[in-house]
């Protein structure tokens, strides 16, 4: 039997997802607002672990 609130329980909206790098095709690698590596900054790598993209998974086998 299943409890009569999760009948009407929806999950909550997922918050926006704010991604402060771009990738740069010329240089070929992400780059923040103002031009610098994003490997450069310390606190953006802690939270978002990595700003590596998966496009060499895609070409070669053992990324």
């Amino acid at each position: 039997m299943k409890p009569f609130a999760l009948n009407y329980a929806r999950p909550a909206a997922p918050p926006p997802v704010v991604i402060p790098y771009a990738y740069d095709p010329r240089r070929q690698w992400n780059v923040l607002p103002d031009g610098r590596p994003a490997t450069s900054d310390r606190a953006l790598l802690l939270a978002m672990g990595t700003t590596c993209s998966t496009a060499g998974s895609k070409t070669h086998f053992d990324d």
